[in-house]
């Protein structure tokens, strides 16, 4: 099972800031060992030559039946087990050691009588001198990495602002905000603020798109209100001539057609409205149960109200009508009975007992003209209950329930 990590630590900045350092730490060892070991191997170097050197005169003096100086004796007792038996053995070698809780640099070599002739160099000096370039590495690793890292975080911090800016505008833009622009200062030509980058490149990909999708929208938007207006005369001129016809089979089917075709201008006009976001509310304070009776005696259909706790609510009686009125005729057009509205505080379900919304509806919401099942009807009394209730102020959504049938609830703000 792997580890459940914070969310911060997902962050490009933090990743960032962990690769830098990282490879800042990387880095240091490196040079650092490198250095130690060049400057060990040169101070250790140096250490054994001055040892040999004295090891070679202590040798003369011995063979010359001098006395030897101090420093230099044969088998001492602090010469080192390994170093000795090198020298017995016949060959010279150095060791270092400690003598007399001081670092010392042993160098012996084979005398007569299977004996050692060894000579203790001070190694004090030398062992400080590494110690102190230790430290001095680890400081100057320390600082480095430090400054690194502030300059690194300073740096990623900049490009990760910038991509939080965009992602702040894309959700502005999948929100319904399409004026919403990134207008990052680094697109387009050359300017103050330095040569186009990659992030500046997803700006401005994302401005034109934005763009692009504003100005189909609105030619869209445009189109529906031109053609529902259009239609909106002839409509008027042909209901009042259907009204003129006589009585009989005929006459009953273009009125019920011109009705048809009525209410689909009409529905039409009002996503236009809806599209164009101008739309005013006009707030009163209304109790939801006896609303919600209204809305249903209104839709003129066989649906069960059940009022489980009353409230009231601030809100535009005529838009929740007509938000409640469109669910309810939903829900009996192509659901099955029995239909139950069921009002419990400022949350509204209208519930039916047929096959449910289809998939992309309640993954998607409701989309204008398109109804699937071999169902009748356009997609739009269910786009216009949800504009109605973005309106409000209101959440509109769409599932369905275990046992089956179609389940949308409506929750009002409550202020």
């Amino acid at each position: 099972m792997r580890p459940v990590l914070p969310q911060w630590s997902g962050t490009l900045a933090v990743k960032a800031a962990v690769f830098i350092a990282v490879m800042c730490c990387a880095l240091a060892a490196l040079l650092g060992v490198l250095v130690h070991v060049q400057v060990t191997n040169q101070t250790v170097g140096q250490a054994r030559d001055q040892a040999l050197q004295r090891l070679t005169q202590a040798t003369e003096r011995y063979e010359a039946g001098d006395t030897l100086r101090q420093g230099a004796g044969v088998d001492p007792p602090e010469l080192p087990r390994e170093l000795r038996d090198l020298a017995v053995a016949g060959d010279r070698g150095t060791m270092v050691a400690d003598r007399a809780g001081r670092p010392t640099m042993w160098a012996a070599g084979p005398v007569d009588g299977e004996q050692a002739l060894a000579v203790a160099v001070d190694y004090s000096q030398q062992a400080r001198t590494i110690e102190g370039l230790d430290r001095a590495i680890l400081w100057s690793s320390g600082l480095a990495i430090g400054a690194t890292l502030l300059v690194g975080a300073f740096a990623v911090t900049r490009v990760t602002r910038r991509l939080h800016t965009t992602a702040l505008v894309a959700r502005r833009i999948s929100a319904g905000d399409l004026d919403a622009r990134v207008n990052d200062p680094r697109t387009g030509p050359r300017t103050k603020a330095g040569p186009p980058d990659e992030v500046a490149a997803v700006a401005a990909a994302l401005d034109s798109m934005a763009a692009s999708l504003q100005g189909k929208l609105l030619a869209e938007q445009r189109f529906t209100a031109d053609v529902a207006h259009e239609l909106r005369t002839p409509l008027t001129g042909l209901h009042a001539a259907a009204e003129l016809l006589p009585p009989g089979r005929p006459t009953e089917l273009v009125r019920d057609r011109v009705a048809a075709l009525r209410t689909l201008t009409e529905d039409l006009l009002e996503i236009s409205r809806l599209d164009t976001g101008r739309e005013r509310v006009e707030l009163d304070t209304e109790q939801l149960g006896p609303l919600a009776e209204r809305a249903v005696r209104a839709a003129g259909s066989d649906t069960e109200v059940r009022v489980v706790r009353d409230v009231a609510v601030e809100t535009d009686r005529r838009r929740l009508e007509r938000v409640l009125g469109n669910l309810v005729a939903n829900a009996h057009k192509h659901g099955r009975g029995p239909v139950v509205l069921t009002v419990d505080g400022p949350v509204v379900t209208v519930r039916d007992h047929g096959d449910g919304f289809p998939e992309y509806l309640v993954a998607h919401g409701p989309q204008r003209f398109r109804t699937e099942g071999g169902t009748r009807g356009h997609g739009l009394g269910l786009t216009i209950a949800r504009g109605q209730a973005e309106v409000l102020g209101a959440r509109l959504e769409f599932a369905n329930a275990p046992d089956g049938g179609a389940v949308a609830t409506l929750e009002l703000a409550v202020q």
